[in-house]
Order: C-alpha cells, then sequence, then structure tokens
C-alpha cells in the first residue's frame, strides 16, 4: 500500500538550507514540497494559498519568526501540521510544549528528517483533530516570552536542560559558547552570546566583557587589577577568572559600591 501523500511548505531564510532540506524531502517516498519561503510573511501568504500538510519552519526568520507563524496558522485556522527546523536548541522545550510535531535541529540528519515525516504521516491517518492541536498551540506559544527557567547545554551527543539562574558564565571561545553551571559543562548552540543573552535575565546576567557573560550571583570575589579594573573569580569548581572591560567596570562599581 503506497504512503499517504504529504505536501509540504519548507521555509528559512537562509538559500542553502531550504535547498538542503528540499532534497532529502524529495528523496522521501510519497513528500511533495508545494512551496518555499524565505521569510515569515511568505511563508504564511504560501499557507494560506497552498494549504500544505506540512509546513518546515525555521525559527529565527525576518518579518515573523517561526513562533509568530506558528501562531498565526492556530488563529487564522490553516490546518497544517508544524515541524521546526532550527540551528538554535534553546526552544526545543517550548516546541515540544506546544505539541508540534517535531523539532529538528541543523544540520539535518537524513534518518532523523525522514523520523519527523513518518510522525506526520501518523498523525494524518490517524485523522488527529487540529483543532485540539492547534489550541494547544496557540495557549503555550502566547506566553513563551515568559518561559526562561530552562536552556539547553549540549553535553556529548545529549543536550541537559538546566535552570537558567545555575548557569554560572558562558563564554565565547572562537565560535563555540561554554556554559558552565556548578555540575555541567557544555556548549551552546546560540551563534553569539547576544543570542544566549537575550533569553536571560538582563538584571542576572551580565556582559562583563565582550566574550563573557556572568551570573552575578555566582560571583564568589572581585579582584582588583591593573588600571583599576577587576577580575571576577566565580563560584565553578575551578574558580574561574573573568575578566571586567573597562566599558563595564564602572556598572560594577555602581552597583557594588566599591
Amino acid at each position: 500500500m503506497p504512503p499517504t501523500e504529504i505536501r509540504a511548505l519548507v521555509a528559512d531564510d537562509e538559500q542553502l538550507a531550504r535547498d538542503e532540506l528540499c532534497f532529502q524531502l524529495s528523496r522521501i517516498d510519497g513528500v511533495t514540497v508545494a512551496g518555499q519561503a524565505d521569510n515569515g510573511v511568505t511563508a504564511l501568504d504560501l499557507l494560506k494559498a497552498l494549504r500544505p500538510d506540512v509546513v518546515f519552519l525555521d525559527i529565527q526568520m525576518p518579518g515573523l519568526d517561526g513562533f509568530d507563524v506558528a501562531r498565526r496558522v492556530v488563529a487564522e485556522g490553516l490546518e497544517s501540521h508544524v515541524v521546526f527546523v532550527t540551528a538554535f536548541d534553546q526552544h526545543a522545550v517550548e516546541a515540544f510544549e506546544v505539541n508540534a510535531v517535531d523539532y529538528l535541529l541543523k544540520p539535518v540528519e537524513p534518518a532523523r528528517l525522514e523520523q519527523a515525516v513518518q510522525r506526520v504521516r501518523r498523525r494524518l491517518e490517524a485523522e488527529e483533530p487540529l483543532n485540539e492541536h492547534l489550541g494547544k498551540l496557540a495557549r503555550l506559544i502566547g506566553d513563551r516570552q515568559q518561559r526562561r527557567g530552562q536552556i539547553a547545554v549540549k553535553v556529548g551527543d545529549r543536550f541537559l536542560l538546566v535552570q537558567a539562574d545555575e548557569v554560572i558564565y558562558a563564554s565565547l571561545n572562537g565560535d563555540t559558547i561554554s556554559i558552565v553551571t556548578g555540575q555541567v559543562a557544555g556548549t551552546s548552540s546560540c551563534r553569539t552570546l547576544d543570542e544566549l543573552q537575550a533569553t536571560l535575565d538582563p538584571e542576572v546576567f551580565w556582559r562583563v566583557h565582550r566574550s563573557h557573560l556572568v551570573n552575578i550571583n555566582k560571583i564568589k570575589e572581585i579582584v582588583p587589577w591593573f588600571s583599576r579594573n577587576y577580575i571576577l573569580r566565580m563560584k565553578d569548581a575551578k574558580h574561574t577568572e573573568i575578566p571586567v572591560s573597562r566599558s563595564q567596570t564602572k556598572r560594577l562599581r555602581d552597583y557594588l559600591k566599591l
């Protein structure tokens, strides 16, 4: 018996990423790519025009991001299932909470993509009522900005969820962002410290240096340094020392009454 036909829309602002995903989808039996979009606004227009069975959504896109598009899918009653495809693992928790069919990390492995397609196919074959699914999507997407309690830290080939307030510091080394807590040391898939900082409480996490973000509640000691600058000795097991840039020294003095 032939597999249930699936019409897909692919939305990603990176041409190479779109091309690669469309190529991989074309190699899966029963899947047809009905359209492509390079931003959230175009994705929404194509969702209305094409009515695909599933949309593969990048999260960070110009115009409307992936979660914004998903919210509009709900609001406008567009019966398309949602699969998020992104380089940023910090959204994984909220994607699963909103009952997305799946959440794929770039670069997408063919076997993992086929697994996501099979999940879509099972939902279609079961004729799962999308109204119920999309209602949950709407409720939980609506307050995603209030859910900053956890972040994902990659350790080996696993992603561990840690409480944000357990993070002691994050440092940029080359193209890699290291994250250290009292129990875990790993990496973030954020491309920049700015992206990571945007997911954290700005009153607690300070960018004390262009390469370092610290939890001010996890500072063990402030060590005076040359030219009235400081080094922060953190509360991790190694008591890591982090420099404070000249531009942030005044803020630190004012905050701590130094």
